[in-house]
């Protein structure tokens, strides 16, 4: 959770306000934010954000910005001025497959203390750290303005055809150097993995700016208290986001009186400016935002309350067009809106109310069933493991020889190893086998749990069971004798036909079927997957669909 400490005096000549502690307190709790501390001595707070989605927050100039808002000094989406220039940076074709995206602005006009040097670099970095995860999906780099000649290039180049100074080092490095030798290359050198060419920025005369995502060069990439103007750029893997970094830099600069130059970038296939406006409009009723905040609110007062929150507003009809400002990024459905009004409102002044009605709660039906397969397998001396709903592709269908059959995403992961919802249970379990094979064998394990298919715009919950045995002689046959333990004390007829599936040895996987619905596959595992997953010892196994089972017998 990013923590964003600044001076209180600061924080008070942004706002324009002499705002008290009990009062920041309060305030930033809109934002979903905490004071965690104060330190008299030096006159600096401590706001810790619990939500990773915001930002735009993290920053002092973010924080005056949301006060602004609350306190009604500025209602609406925040003033912002952009100055017209013929600055460009040329994307080549190049990093197309490394890093494709980069957006970038000049910022004019104020010198630089250490201070708001401080503060700037400490944006930067939670920024890239958290939503950026770590560098690898967006990056920012702060530069020197006087040290640049436009056109800036963007492109790839070989590890060892570029030799520049990188930041606080005095001797030139080649790309490959720096990733082997730089505490930062070192870092991050992750990132670059497997790519043969790297990532270079420089100037229309060859002056190496940087080595996204890793470093700035100690030349221009070395900001100093007293310079003026500033050149921002960003790089990543997802163009939104990048997009998005840049106008947060660039709204909290222009809130401390900087004045934004626009930038061109030039892809080979298009031209977009910078900062970019995204231009995003939701719509709402009054009616949804009455019964999902159980307010009785009047047209002016939703108004008002999306002003505080510094949304624009427009009426048409029934309907409200809600207008986004251009450094948020975090609303994706009508009700992500409605909560801020509710946020607006304060949650502090919505009354309780008494329960009205009282229910008998039970079991549902399918739970009952789900639990006396998980008590039948258990029965056969396997272990029970519960694993998160969330996998990674790699795991799911890379290591298991497996094309994608349907899978949910999540647009804003944090962490790649949990970036998609599951979709099967095996994979699961032969991630628990690679990770115990000091363990003693045979190894017999099952799990029971949720996963969620995608086909098309039609999107399933399914209740499945797997498990799997792994020792000297684990086969089909140990599998098939599971299986069918499983299904005669359910009660239940079943046959299995001879198939084919990639992560199973062929000519020893079957599907399963009852009353000809197909509902399991069963089998030994092929020894590629399990070389995928660095396994010596042969496994076996099943996955059973409950969720179609349970509605077969019902």
């Amino acid at each position: 959770m990013p923590t964003i400490t600044f001076a209180l005096k600061d924080l008070r000549n942004l706002v324009g306000k002499n705002i008290t502690l009990e009062q920041l307190r309060d305030l930033v709790e809109y934002g979903k934010g905490e004071l965690s501390n104060y330190d008299k001595e030096t006159g600096e707070a401590s706001v810790e954000f619990g939500d990773t989605n915001l930002p735009y927050l993290w920053s002092t100039a973010g924080i005056a910005r949301l006060i602004r808002g609350i306190l009604g000094l500025h209602m609406g989406i925040p003033k912002f001025s952009i100055k017209k220039s013929d600055y460009k940076v040329i994307v080549e074709p190049s990093v197309k497959q490394i890093r494709p995206y980069l957006a970038a602005f000049v910022a004019k006009g104020k010198a630089i203390d250490e201070y708001l040097l401080k503060q700037m670099i400490d944006l930067q970095e939670k920024f890239c750290e958290n939503y950026g995860r770590r560098r690898q999906k967006v990056s920012i780099g702060i530069y020197s303005y006087k040290r640049i000649t436009f056109p800036v290039h963007y492109k790839a180049t070989d590890p060892e055809s570029i030799k520049f100074t990188p930041l606080e080092f005095k001797k030139e490095m080649t790309q490959q150097e720096i990733l082997e030798e730089h505490p930062k290359g070192i870092e991050y050198a992750w990132i670059l993995e497997g790519f043969k060419k790297y990532p270079i920025l420089h100037d229309h005369k060859n002056e190496v700016l940087s080595f996204p995502p890793i470093i700035n060069s100690n030349w221009s990439g070395k900001i100093e208290p007293g310079d003026k103007d500033l050149f921002i750029e960003v790089t990543g893997t997802d163009e939104d986001s990048t997009n998005l970094a840049a106008n947060i830099f660039a709204q909290a600069l222009y809130d401390r009186g900087f004045e934004i130059h626009q930038t061109e970038i030039q892809y080979p296939d298009k031209k977009i400016k910078c900062p970019y406006n995204f231009g995003d409009t939701i719509k709402i009723t009054q009616q949804q935002a009455r019964e999902l905040t159980g307010l009785n609110l009047t047209e002016p007062q939703i108004k008002n309350l999306l002003q505080k929150i510094q949304y624009d507003y427009e009426a048409k009809g029934t309907d409200i067009i809600v207008k986004i400002p251009f450094y948020r990024k975090d609303i994706m459905h009508p009700y992500d809106v409605i909560e801020d009004i509710a946020i607006a409102y304060s949650y502090q002044k919505i009354k309780p109310e008494p329960m009205k009605s009282y229910t008998t709660g039970e079991t549902l039906e399918i739970n009952n069933f789900v639990d006396l397969a998980r008590e039948i397998i258990i029965g056969l001396g396997y272990q029970e493991i519960m694993s998160p709903i969330l996998s990674n592709k790699e795991t799911l269908y890379q290591n298991m020889d497996l094309e994608d059959f349907g899978t949910v995403e999540i647009k804003e992961f944090m962490s790649e190893r949990y970036s998609v919802v599951r979709t099967w249970l095996l994979p699961i379990l032969m991630e628990v086998l690679s990770k115990n094979k000091h363990a003693d064998y045979p190894q017999k394990i099952f799990e029971e749990g949720l996963l969620t298919t995608r086909k098309g715009d039609n999107i399933k919950d399914i209740h499945r069971i797997a498990l799997i045995t792994s020792h000297t002689n684990a086969n089909y046959t140990e599998a098939r004798q599971a299986l069918d333990f499983l299904m005669r004390t359910l009660g239940i007829k079943y046959e299995v036909k001879e198939t084919e599936h990639p992560s199973f040895l062929s000519g020893r996987v079957g599907r399963v079927y009852v009353k000809n619905k197909a509902i399991a596959y069963l089998g030994e595992i092929s020894p590629k997957v399990l070389r995928n997953w660095d396994l010596t010892m042969p496994a076996a196994g099943f996955e059973l669909n409950l969720t179609e089972l349970f509605e077969i017998i019902k």
